[in-house]
């Protein structure tokens, strides 16, 4: 039996009545706790990964959202089908029971065939995602870039055409089936017989036989290639969030869409800036007599060096703000801000012309200091 899937609201640690925007911060956090670059090696952090954002990729879609939200996971799943159910009910009375298909009854409920079948579509089928994961550094996330990848992939055989029949050849619909890929099982017997599905034996669930297979890509109607892949990354992307390329994915099959490729980003750490949404937060030097007089600055920037004026008597710890200097919005106008947090930085080596101007200062200032500038721990020394 397949594992069952945790609810996606419990993926995320959210209520089902949450806002669109407490699902994005709770996707952003849990996406960044169980990050691969940051457990490297973690097959359950990465499978944990996986999970997270599967379930924002279903939250954050107001259809697919509404989907789940009324038939769970079979509601998000490529093959659901709400104007299915029982294919007729019951019938009139206990003796429509020997007409009624217990794989649908029970796949209805389990997302999956009773048995083992399943129904599965003849018809044209898209192809399946892929996953790619490109690192960026703190500037190329902030105002974007492009970047190329190399993948691999499942591409339409190009001498069957997606066919997998050799040219001049096809398919015939499958003799036993009648091309619906799936066979009826009769079990049981008298007012206790019911019936189940299974993929047909002879198809292997396609619904059609290949006589003569392309030589290519051998039957398959697709073949395994690297692709090199341009993708372009928009400003103010953050770490763990993604971009997809509609058709980059593996080829559908039976004349069928291909997939989607899904480029999820990790961002690397910046030596002096922090990020939180579209604000940047970094910390400044300044000596004392800079905070204590104010002084012009150069701070630094994701757009360079800019010129700042600290003011007169600022104390450590104080926060500044440089409005639009930090992240530009990724789904509308404007920047984010820049935080600069004061730090002052007390000398640790002085000349004696340094000590000398110290001690001049807090004298003015009242405070009482040892002259030559011994202090507690010179006076240690002389005791032992």
């Amino acid at each position: 039996m397949p594992e069952q899937k945790r609810d996606y609201y419990e993926v995320l640690g959210v209520a089902r009545t949450a806002s669109a925007d407490e699902i994005k911060k709770a996707y952003r956090r849990k996406a960044k706790e169980c990050h691969p670059d940051l457990h490297p090696g973690d097959k359950a952090a990465e499978a944990r990964f996986k999970e997270v954002n599967e379930a924002y990729e279903v939250l954050s879609d107001s259809d697919k959202k509404a989907r789940y939200d009324q038939f769970g996971h079979a509601g998000v799943d490529p093959n659901f089908n709400p104007g299915g159910g029982f294919g007729g009910g019951f019938g009139g009375g206990f003796g429509g029971f020997e007409d009624l298909d217990l794989g649908d009854l029970f796949g209805s409920f389990f997302g999956g065939g009773f048995g083992g079948g399943q129904r599965r579509p003849s018809g044209p089928q898209k192809g399946e995602s892929l996953r790619a994961r490109v690192t960026l550094t703190f500037e190329e996330a902030a105002f974007g870039c492009e970047k190329e990848l190399n993948i691999t992939r499942n591409d339409a055989c190009e001498t069957c055409h997606g066919t997998g029949c050799a040219p001049g050849t096809t398919a015939e619909t499958c003799s036993k089936c009648h091309g619906s890929g799936v066979v009826r099982i009769q079990r049981g017997g008298g007012s206790f017989a019911f019936s189940t599905t299974a993929p047909c034996d002879v198809c292997h669930g396609t619904g059609k036989v290949i006589h003569t297979p392309c030589n290519t890509c051998h039957g398959a109607g697709s073949v395994r290639r690297q692709r090199r892949i341009h993708v372009t990354i928009p400003a103010g992307i953050d770490d763990g969030q993604a971009v997809s390329l509609h058709g980059q994915g593996n080829a559908g099959k039976d004349g069928g869409p291909a997939g989607d490729l899904i480029v999820v980003v990790a961002v690397k750490p910046h030596a002096k800036f922090r990020r939180d949404g579209a604000d940047v937060y970094m910390v400044q030097e300044v000596s004392f007599p800079q905070a204590a007089l104010g002084a012009e600055l150069e701070i630094d920037t994701l757009d360079g060096k800019v010129k700042w004026t600290l003011p007169a008597g600022t104390q450590t710890d104080t926060t500044f703000r440089l409005r639009e200097r930090g992240i530009p919005q990724i789904r509308g106008r404007g920047r984010g801000d820049q935080y600069v947090t004061i730090q002052i930085q007390t000398p640790q080596r002085l000349t004696a012309e340094q000590r000398e101007a110290l001690s001049a200062y807090a004298a003015a200032m009242g405070e009482s200091v040892e002259a030559g500038g011994k202090g507690f721990f010179d006076k240690r020394k002389k005791k032992k």
